[in-house]
């Protein structure tokens, strides 16, 4: 039932709008009166074909994207991209492509370029655990590279681009995992978007892409490359060279439905803005009880970590039990980090974040020293 539901501060998969979930509940067993759900139905009957296709138009209304660019959904999620992007952008394997690593989604792209060709780091933050984005004028960019790759917003670290990078006229390339569904983007200013949409666009299963033409006739595609992995295979099948993550498309689609109705890509904004600022100003009014170790010009708006005195690990634990109470789950930092984060996706309603900032308040009144 909708009333046992949790808040879900998950970095993913993450929440979902209820309405979306009771739209796909509503449908499930019997797709639009077809007798059968959309996940019995072949991908190629018109009922499906017709999902594909309005999903489509709809990430190309909803985000700008030019006639021209090529629309792809991929299996695989983003750490498949990781590998499919150098396999069809680098063109040779002694071709070099600069990354701006700036968490561990950027620093294992990089690491997966170098197993096909030369990957460069133009800046590397890790030595600042991850906590920052260099200036420009710090970056190491080179003018022959094949590209230019940067993670648009950290999932574990909680860092993210405010703006689109300018790398002249190198093609960009943006992960955009964990934001995008969050803002509105520049579309042409990038070669390559692509993103896992199990954050704030439907459910585990799928890469959405948005490709420049010139990447998607296959001429700058490696002899290595699995036809799978192939932008070109992918672009000339409309993103069913075999059987799609039907489900997932599906209810992306309706994610997508759900996202003009209440106002597009601003929408998603102004809420993110709302509810990043929320807590943000939880913490940092907190007088050093919580703390965040981001930088405040490069913090994410969809996954904010936080330490609790110092990053105390005792105290941490009996906030973390005690916000379940409060129905207030999934808020345990990364394995890799540890401390707590929440992660504020399009389909975490503004209550759920009022309910934990009020219970940030209390814990901390009860337990500051």
């Amino acid at each position: 039932m909708a009333s046992d539901r949790v808040f879900n501060f998950s970095a993913g998969p993450s929440a979902m709008p209820l309405e979306v979930l009771e739209e796909v509940q509503k449908e499930l067993v019997n797709y639009k009166g077809t007798g059968m759900s959309i996940m019995e139905m072949s991908h190629r009957s018109k009922e499906f074909m017709a999902v594909a296709s309005q999903a489509e138009k709809d990430l190309r209304d909803i985000f700008g994207v030019p006639s021209d660019y090529k629309v792809l959904m991929n299996q695989g999620g983003a750490t498949l991209q990781f590998s499919s992007i150098p396999l069809n952008m680098l063109g040779s394997s002694d071709a070099k492509a600069d990354y701006l690593v700036t968490g561990q989604w950027g620093e294992k792209a990089h690491k997966e370029c170098n197993k096909y060709g030369i990957g460069q780091l133009a800046c590397n933050t890790k030595a600042t655990k991850f906590t920052t984005i260099p200036n420009k004028s710090e970056w190491k960019l080179d003018p022959s590279a094949a590209y230019v790759h940067y993670c648009a917003n950290e999932t574990v670290n909680g860092v993210e681009f405010s703006y689109t990078p300018d790398v002249g006229e190198v093609p960009l390339v943006a992960d955009m995992s964990s934001n995008f569904c969050s803002k509105p983007i520049d579309v042409g200013k990038h070669a390559y978007i692509y993103a896992g949409i199990q954050k704030n666009l439907g459910p585990a299963g799928m890469a959405v892409g948005f490709l420049h033409p010139k990447f998607a006739d296959g001429s700058k595609e490696l002899k290595i490359c699995p036809t799978y992995c192939s932008f070109k295979t992918t672009a000339a099948n409309d993103s069913m060279y075999n059987t799609p993550a039907c489900f997932t498309m599906y209810v992306m689609g309706e994610y997508l439905k759900y996202t003009k109705k209440v106002g597009g890509l601003q929408y998603w904004a102004e809420m993110s803005d709302k509810k990043s600022g929320m807590l943000y100003d939880a913490i940092d009014g907190s007088d050093g009880f919580y703390q965040c170790p981001v930088v405040k010009d490069a913090r994410s708006r969809m996954n904010v970590p936080f330490t609790i005195m110092g990053g105390n690990e005792e105290l941490e634990k009996k906030f973390l039990e005690g916000a379940k109470k409060q129905k207030l789950y999934t808020l345990a930092g990364h394995r890799s980090v540890g401390g707590c984060r929440a992660s504020l996706y399009n389909g975490m309603p503004l209550e759920g974040v009022e309910k934990l900032t009020s219970f940030m308040k209390s814990f901390m009144d009860e337990n500051r020293k």
